[in-house]
This record gives C-alpha cells, structure tokens and sequence, in this order.
C-alpha cells in the first residue's frame, strides 16, 4: 500500500467508511460537511501512510485522525460563522448559525424515526397519551394539563413519568434495526468517496 498499491487503498477506504463517517458526524452536525471532513481524512491519511508505525491498529489510526480532522473543521466553522446577513447587516447571535444541510438519506432517517415513534405514542394506552400529547407535544405545563384533564398535577406528573418508560422499552424494541442504519455510509455514497479520494491522490479507480 505504501508503495502506491491504491487498489488496496481503496479496499480500505470502503471498508473503513461507514466507521469514520459516523465517528466524524457524531462531531459535525451536518452530513454534507461529514463528507467533505471524510474525504480530507482520506487524503491525509495516504499522505501520512509512512508514520503509521503499527502500535495501533489501522482501522484505530485512521478513526483517530478523522475525529481530529473532524474538531478541527469543527473549531474552524465556529471561529468563521457569518456575523451579518445578506444585506451587511449584523445579526443577533441567536441567527449566526450556519443552515445544516440534509443529504436525502437523513431525511429518510428523520421520516423512518418520526413514523416509529408515533406508532409508539398511538400504542400507549389512552391515559398515558393524553397526558404524554399535552405535555411533550402541546407543550402544556402540569398545571395546565391537569386542567385540561381534569386531574391532579401529581396525577399528571405520574402517568407522563410512566408514558416515558413504557415509551423507551416500546422504542428500544422497535428501533434496533433503525439504530444500525444510523449514518448509513454505504453504497453510492461510499462509491462516490472513494472515487472522490482516488482523484485526489491521482489514482484510478477500480
């Protein structure tokens, strides 16, 4: 590999994709930006194949380098952020914050998550739903939700606390495979970076 063996190279990089891409977007809240990190990653880590020494494993090594990458593009948006908005004038912190951009597959995910949880909610029993709608969906306090009820507020405050936990066994049941397709890096994607990468360090691919 480090006598220019690029085919194993981009073994590697399939292989190790999906790892780096997860470890990097648990850092950089957007997928778009997850891609790019993911990519310079790559390219750093052929430019530096010689220091790789052995004392760690490789697939170690190279999660190492992407979360440090990954901080460092994260440290760099945070010192650029946009002070002023698209007629020069200063914005108020709250809107400094760059747009997160959404690749189709989160939107899938996002839709997938929704659709799950509120089967789950649908399943509660009536009592608990009620309770669970008007105080975690409307927003309602326990207060106003106990009016709204009929209740007492320790009634309201017990029936939201058992929602929760029927709602996270319902959920932890129902999300095991969802949860194994979070960050999905496979496929086109990982087709696409590895031939992003393979350009960069000026190799064909496969």
């Amino acid at each position: 590999m480090r006598a220019g063996e690029t085919g194993l190279y981009e073994l590697l990089m399939r292989r190790y994709n999906q790892r780096l891409f997860r470890a990097i977007r648990s850092i950089v809240i957007d997928d778009l930006e997850a891609e790019d990190v993911l990519q310079e990653t790559w390219v750093r880590v052929y430019e530096h194949l010689d220091q790789f020494a052995g004392r760690a494993a490789f697939p170690t090594w190279v999660t190492r380098i992407a979360f440090h990458e990954a901080l460092a593009r994260l440290r760099r948006s945070k010192l650029w952020t946009a002070l002023e908005d698209s007629e020069g004038e200063l914005m108020p912190e709250a809107n400094r914050r760059q747009p997160l951009s959404e690749t189709p597959e989160a939107q899938a995910m996002r839709g997938q998550l929704g659709q799950i949880l509120q089967s789950a909610v649908d399943a509660l029993p009536e009592t608990y739903r009620m309770v669970f709608v008007l105080r975690e969906v409307e927003q309602l306090s326990t207060i106003e939700t106990a009016e709204c009820l009929g209740l007492s507020e320790e009634a309201v405050k017990t029936r939201l606390h058992r929602s929760r936990a029927v709602l996270r066994r319902e959920l932890q049941d129902r999300m095991g495979p969802a949860i194994a397709e979070t960050y999905a890096f496979l496929g086109t994607r990982c087709d696409r970076m590895a031939a992003r990468v393979l350009e960069r360090i000026g190799a064909p691919l496969s």
